[in-house]
C-alpha cells in the first residue's frame, strides 16, 4: 500500500516564485500589475507634462467661471452669467430626463411589438416585423435628424391657431406646434413654497415643498397598499379564500393624496396664445420631443427582438398548461409567459437601456442641450479645456451606467428562481 504524504515545505527561496506552482501565479500577476500602473503613470505625467509646456496644466477652475450662453432646456432656474458648473448641472439633468423618458417608453413599445411578433395574425406579425428591422437596420442619428425635421415641416406654426388653421387639443389645454408641445402645468393656490439645496451655490436647486409632501403621501399609501397585500396572501394561504381589497387598496393610495390636492389648492396652468407664441404652461421643446421619440422607437425594435426570444425560450408546454386550467391567451401571456420570460429578458435590456443613455449624447445634433453639448460642446470651446471636459464627460456617463447595471442587476436577482 502507498501512503500520501504532503510534500515537504522546506525553506522559502526567492527562486519559489518563478519555478513553484504555488508561487508563480501570483508572481505574474503582481508583475503584469506593477507594469500596467507603470504605464498608467507614464501616460498621465507625459500628458501633464506637455500641457504644462503648452501652458495648459491640468486644473478645473474654468468650472467656477461664467459660462456664458443660455439654455433653451433646462429644469432648473439658470441663466448666462451662471458657472459653468452650473451649466453642466443643467446639461446632466436633460440627459437623465431624455434617458428616464426613453427607457419607459422602449420598454413599453418592444413589449408591445415583441408580442405582437409571435401573432398568429400574418398581417400583424408582419407589420411588426417590418418596424423592428427597418429601426434597426438604419443608424440612430438619421432617426433622430428625420424625426425633427418630420416635426418641424408637418407641425402647423403658432400663428395657425391665431387664423384658426389649427386648434389646441384636449379641451383646448394642449398645443402641438412645429416649436414643441405646450401643455399645462401643475400650480398651486395654497402653496407651501420651496425647499433650497446648497444655498447660493452653483449646484443649488429649488424643491417644491408641494410635490414633496404629495409624493410622501402617495409612497405611504403605496406601502399600505402592498401590507394590504401581504395580509390577504397570508389569509390565502392560511384559509384558502382571498379576501377582496382592491377597493382598500385603490382607497389608501388616492384618498390621501386627492386631499392633499385639494388642501394645497392644485389647479392646472394652461397655455395661452400670446402674440406670435404661446405663453404659460410646460413647454417640450421639438428637439427634445424628437430625440426622446427616435431614441425610444431604435431602441424598441432592440427591445421586442429580446422580448420576442425570451417568449420563445418558454416551453410551449407552459401555454399548453395555462389553457387546459382555462386561462385565456392574454392572460396566459401575462401571468404565466411573461413572468417565466423575464429571467431572460432582463440581462440583455440592462445594454440596451446603457446603448440608449450613451446615444442619448448624439442630442446636439438637433439642438438638445444635454451633458455633452454644455460640458463636452460650448464649455469646452470656450475655455480651451478639453483634457478636463472629456475626463469629466467619462466619468458622468459611467456612474450613470453603472448606476443603471446596479440597478437592473438587484431586479434581475429578485426575479431568479430561488433554489431550495
Amino acid at each position: 500500500m502507498t501512503t500520501m504524504t504532503d510534500p515537504h515545505q522546506g525553506q522559502f527561496r526567492l527562486s519559489m516564485l518563478l519555478y513553484d506552482s504555488r508561487y508563480r501565479s501570483m508572481t505574474i500577476q503582481i508583475v503584469a500589475l506593477i507594469g500596467f500602473l507603470m504605464l498608467v503613470f507614464w501616460l498621465f505625467a507625459n500628458t501633464a507634462q506637455n500641457l504644462a509646456d503648452l501652458g495648459k496644466e491640468p486644473s478645473f477652475r474654468f468650472m467656477s467661471e461664467p459660462a456664458g450662453y443660455d439654455i433653451n432646456q433646462r429644469l432648473l432656474d439658470y441663466n448666462s452669467q451662471d458657472t459653468h458648473l452650473r451649466a453642466s448641472l443643467m446639461g446632466l439633468l436633460n440627459t437623465l430626463l431624455v434617458a428616464v423618458m426613453g427607457c419607459v417608453a422602449a420598454t413599453i413599445i418592444g413589449v408591445f411589438v415583441g408580442v405582437l411578433r409571435l401573432s398568429p395574425n400574418w398581417i400583424i406579425s408582419r407589420l411588426s416585423a417590418v418596424y423592428v428591422e427597418m429601426f434597426r437596420n438604419v443608424p440612430v442619428l438619421l432617426w433622430i435628424v428625420f424625426t425633427m425635421a418630420i416635426l418641424i415641416e408637418t407641425l402647423p406654426r403658432p400663428r395657425a391657431f391665431k387664423t384658426g388653421e389649427a386648434s389646441m387639443s384636449l379641451w383646448d389645454s394642449v398645443a402641438i406646434t412645429n416649436r414643441g408641445i405646450y401643455i399645462p402645468e401643475p400650480l398651486f393656490s395654497n402653496s407651501l413654497g420651496n425647499f433650497h439645496f446648497f444655498g447660493a451655490s452653483s449646484l443649488r436647486f429649488d424643491v417644491s415643498l408641494d410635490l414633496l409632501a404629495i409624493g410622501a403621501v402617495f409612497l405611504a399609501g403605496l406601502l399600505t397598499s402592498m401590507l394590504i397585500k401581504r395580509r390577504a396572501d397570508a389569509i390565502q394561504e392560511a384559509t384558502g379564500d382571498r379576501p377582496r381589497t382592491w377597493h382598500w387598496r385603490l382607497g389608501v393610495i388616492f384618498v390621501p393624496t386627492l386631499v392633499v390636492l385639494a388642501v394645497l389648492g392644485f389647479h392646472l396652468g394652461y397655455p395661452e396664445l400670446k402674440g406670435f407664441n404661446f405663453k404659460g404652461g410646460t413647454h417640450m421643446r421639438n428637439s427634445l420631443i424628437a430625440l426622446w421619440l427616435a431614441l425610444s422607437l431604435y431602441t424598441g425594435a432592440f427591445i421586442a427582438e429580446i422580448v420576442r426570444a425570451g417568449i420563445m425560450a418558454i416551453s410551449k408546454g407552459q401555454t399548453e398548461a395555462a389553457g387546459a386550467l382555462g386561462l385565456r391567451p392574454n392572460r396566459t401571456m401575462s401571468l404565466v409567459i411573461l413572468p417565466q420570460a423575464l429571467r431572460v429578458i432582463i440581462p440583455p435590456l440592462i445594454s440596451n437601456y446603457l446603448n440608449l443613455t450613451k446615444n442619448s449624447s448624439l442630442a446636439i445634433a438637433v439642438g438638445y442641450m444635454d451633458i455633452t453639448g454644455t460640458l463636452g460642446g460650448i464649455t469646452m470651446n470656450q475655455t480651451g479645456r478639453e483634457l478636463e471636459t472629456v475626463l469629466l464627460l467619462m466619468a458622468v456617463y459611467l456612474t450613470i451606467s453603472l448606476s443603471i447595471s446596479a440597478v437592473m442587476n438587484w431586479y434581475n436577482e429578485s426575479v431568479k428562481l430561488k433554489e431550495r
